[in-house]
Order: structure tokens, then sequence, then C-alpha cells
């Protein structure tokens, strides 16, 4: 028997609405089970889906540590001890994002060996899969041993997820030579060179985001979230300024509309919303952790990704890779 995925209801800016309406979409285009975990006189129609009820919410601007162990009748923590328990084969929450790493370290506990989580984020290429990386924003201060440990885990969820064979791994820098870059990335650099089950090709920049020319790129939580949040900006600044152009005069739009058909296979690789979420790793449990200005298509997308990880031995994948690399300092 397949569980369901357990979705954090109120989690969201436009919780619970458009939660509600992610979770009825893939349950039926995408044919997924899903469990809504909320406030039951706060969800209105939920279309016959069931509900875990539960009396308290996380709000975006609570601090994630004391909300968690303060709120236990949560839906973010009910979710997570969804997993837990074994009543639910993975949780996505779009709510506060520290609070949801929280309450799936502190409810399912760590992978063995594993020293901090951390979060995978999908970043789109023109062809073939995503890019992944790591940290995007779990852990702002990070030692070399802990970035190592991201990149076997990067690597482990890549090829388990994607079916990439022995994944390219590249360490942001500042320069591509291995002299280049802080005291924590030279380190990084000879800890990852050493090790043998990793694919590491050497430094990449900035430039080499988008596109990339590896397969996961690592970095401390603080850099691959300023280098995520930059990128994010930089995409949606050059699609309103393409959708600008179009619209300059009649003979700009009828120019656009002949290149739609072209264009919006493309801008569709590009949304975000279309790949649903970021991938916390390291923990006992499958969970998705959407943008809190997640739409109803990027909650039905984190739902497909939660269902397809857990379908593809994500966790396993990353016990063998954990147990094979080097280990933890």
């Amino acid at each position: 028997m397949t569980l369901p995925i357990a979705l954090d209801a109120m989690g969201g800016d436009f919780a619970p609405d458009v939660t509600v309406a992610g979770a009825r979409r893939a349950v039926d285009e995408l044919g997924l089970s899903v469990v809504l975990v909320g406030v039951p006189e706060r969800l209105g129609d939920v279309g016959g889906l069931e509900v875990v009820p539960c009396s308290e919410v996380i709000e975006m601007d609570d601090e994630p540590g004391s909300s968690v162990r303060q709120k236990k009748d949560s839906s973010l923590v009910r979710a997570a001890e969804m997993v837990r328990d074994g009543r639910a084969s993975a949780m996505v929450s779009a709510g506060n994002t520290g609070a949801a790493m929280a309450a799936a370290l502190l409810r399912m506990g760590r992978l063995p060996g594993v020293q901090r989580p951390c979060i995978a984020t999908a970043i789109p290429r023109l062809s073939g899969p995503p890019m992944v990386l790591v940290d995007s924003g779990a852990n702002a201060e990070c030692t070399p041993e802990m970035l190592l440990q991201f990149a076997q885990m990067a690597a482990s969820f890549v090829a388990t997820h994607y079916g990439v064979e022995r994944p390219s791994v590249g360490l942001l820098s500042i320069g591509e030579e291995s002299t280049k870059g802080n005291p924590l990335v030279k380190s990084t650099h000879q800890l990852l060179a050493a090790e043998a089950t990793l694919n590491f090709v050497g430094n990449v920049e900035g430039r080499d985001l988008v596109p990339s020319p590896v397969d996961v790129v690592v970095t401390d939580g603080f850099t691959g979230n300023v280098a995520l949040k930059t990128l994010e900006g930089a995409l949606s600044f050059v699609l309103r300024s393409l959708l600008e152009v179009v619209a300059t005069n009649e003979a700009t739009r009828d120019a656009g509309a002949v290149l739609s058909q072209y264009l919006a296979p493309v801008v569709g690789r590009l949304t975000p919303d279309n790949y649903g979420g970021a991938q916390l790793l390291g923990v006992k449990g499958v969970c998705v952790i959407s943008h809190g200005s997640s739409n109803d298509t990027a909650i039905m997308n984190a739902l497909r990704v939660a269902h397809d990880m857990d379908a593809a031995g994500v966790l396993e994948g990353l016990r063998v890779a954990l147990r094979e690399g080097a280990p933890s300092q």
C-alpha cells in the first residue's frame, strides 16, 4: 500500500487556499495520494481529501527553533511526525523554511553520520536534468567536512533522483584555480579532490551557475542562498523585460505571437513553479520545502517531487553514499 504525502496545508503566503488547490490538482491530475495537515475550520472545501487536524500554525515570521518546540500541535510538526511514524511517505511545506527544517530534524532525526542537513535546490538547464545547488540556505556557517558531506549527499541525490551516472561536482569559488577562494573554500577543495567516491572537477564560478557545466555545485548556506536569490531576481527581470519588449507595438506583438510557440518551452523549463521546491537532505525522511509565495502549480509539483523522491529510493541512496564516503569528522 502506497503511503500518502503529508502536506502542511497552513504553510505559505497564500495558504490554505493555494495549498488545498495544489493538493487537489496533485490528486486529480497526477494521481497522487495526499493528506492535508491543518486547522479544519480554516481549510474550506477540501474536495474530499483526508484531513489530519491540528490546532496551531507556525507563522512565517515565527522563530524556527522555539516555535517547533512550543507549537507541538502545529501543522508543520504534525506533518513531520506522520513521516516519522510511518503514516506518510514524505512531507511538503511552503511555510517557514527554518521551522520546516527544525521540525524535520527534531521529529525525524538525522541519517547516520550526518553532521548537518542541507538544502538542495534544482537550478534549471536548457537541456538534460537540472543542476543541484547545495547548500542553498540551511547552514550559514560551515566547515570543510560539512561541505564534503553536502557534496556526497547531493551527488547521491542527483544519481538516484535524476538518473545521472557519476554526477560531476564543482565547488563554488571566485576562480577556477585550486588556490583561489577563502580558507573554507581552499580546505574544502583539498577534501573534495581527495574523496575517491566523488567525481570532483574543481572550482566553478558564479557565471557557471546558469547554464552549469557540472551536475552539483557545493557551497556554504550563506553563499548558496545569496547566489540562489540573485539568480531568481535576474531571471524574473529578464522575463519581465522580454514581455515588455514584446508589448511595445503592433510589430513586436506580431513577432511575439510567432516566437511564443518556441519561447514557451524555454520559459517553462526556467519557471521555478515547475520544480516545486527544494529538498532537505540528511534527515530520516523525504522533506520538500517550497517557496513561501508558491502558487497551486508549485504546490502540485512539490508533491510530485516528494513522490518521485520516495519512489526512487533517495533515502537509501543517501545512506549508501554516507557509508561509502569519507567518515564524518
